[in-house]
């Protein structure tokens, strides 16, 4: 299906309030996840606005609620209701108490929540490398186990948040975990965000019959984020030094909300499902990452790869 072009209004400066002028969604309710802390707040803040009623998933309830509590002074009173739902994605059995609690349709499920550059190998507590068991499994785990709440919807959305960080590795299926590679934190991060947009590809291939769509996106380069909490900024000085990191230009949060709300809520993408887009409109293909700030990788899209990490994922959280 060729993708509709946005229009020309939207684009890398667009804001998450921009994309959704006019947009309705009452009757609708979506989850957002991370939602306690940059992107993640201006998403839920785009789609409450919208009227959408909006699930906060988040490790901390209590910054949850304190980002509700802040959100209902600012939002217009036609908006939709803030919920907050305790979610932590490196523990499956907070995921499995997530699904379990949901009831009723799902219309728009936003896996936003993340963690970036991890400087030393950590593991969740069932043994996964830490950025590919949270920022893939957990958000495998949550996306499969509300999929009947997505089917009842009839239309649902489903957006996978990855990032220019996939072009740094694609996702290595014999050593996901790094038992035998020595562990980058690089490396290991780029192959979680392969896995967020090859998790889209899969998905829209086996829930086009549920009328569900589902789409992968790079938000942008946003410094006022919690994504890099467990960086060593060290580290990351010496890598842009030696020119193996490229930077796209920055963005505010507002604008780095904009493309994920494009995929929850927009018209302009209506049926449109298993791409990448980044500035609102689909990413051009890249031949290699040297010097890209922008696009994406052949086999971060392959249906092969996106079938093999669909199979290895279900073995993996069942």
């Amino acid at each position: 299906m060729s993708a509709p072009q946005t229009p020309h209004t939207f684009g890398a400066s667009t804001t998450a309030a921009e994309v959704t002028d006019g947009v309705d969604l009452h009757g609708r309710r979506a989850v957002v996840t991370g939602a306690s802390s940059g992107i993640g707040v201006e998403t839920v803040r785009a789609l409450a606005a919208a009227g959408a009623d909006v699930t906060l998933a988040v490790r901390d309830t209590d910054a949850g609620a304190g980002v509700v509590a802040r959100l209902e002074k600012e939002l217009p009173p036609e908006s939709g209701q803030l919920t907050v739902g305790r979610l932590d994605l490196a523990d499956r059995s907070t995921v499995a108490e997530f699904v379990a609690a949901w009831q009723g349709p799902l219309h728009i499920l936003v896996n936003n929540a993340g963690v970036m550059a991890t400087p030393e190998l950590t593991r969740t507590p069932d043994g996964r490398e830490w950025q590919f068991g949270v920022n893939h499994l957990g958000h495998f785990a949550l996306a499969t186990g509300l999929r009947p709440a997505l089917a009842a919807a009839d239309g649902a959305r489903v957006v996978s948040v990855s990032s220019i960080g996939h072009l740094f590795s694609p996702v290595v299926f014999d050593d996901l975990d790094y038992r035998f590679r020595p562990y980058d934190p690089w490396t290991s991060y780029g192959q979680s965000k392969t896995a967020n947009a090859l998790f889209a590809v899969g998905a829209a291939e086996r829930w086009a019959d549920d009328g569900i769509t589902a789409n992968a996106l790079m938000p942008g380069n946003i410094a006022d984020t919690s994504l890099a909490r467990h960086m060593d900024m060290e580290q990351v000085a010496a890598f842009l030094a030696s020119g193996e990191l490229a930077l796209p230009p920055g963005k505010t949060v507002e604008q780095g909300a904009a493309t994920s709300v494009l995929l929850a809520a927009s018209p302009t993408v209506e049926g449109v499902t298993g791409r990448y887009f980044e500035d609102c409109v689909q990413a051009k293909p890249v031949a290699q990452r040297a010097g890209a700030v922008a696009g994406v990788a052949p086999y971060a899209l392959d249906r092969e790869n996106a079938a093999r990490l669909w199979a290895v994922s279900k073995a993996l959280v069942n």
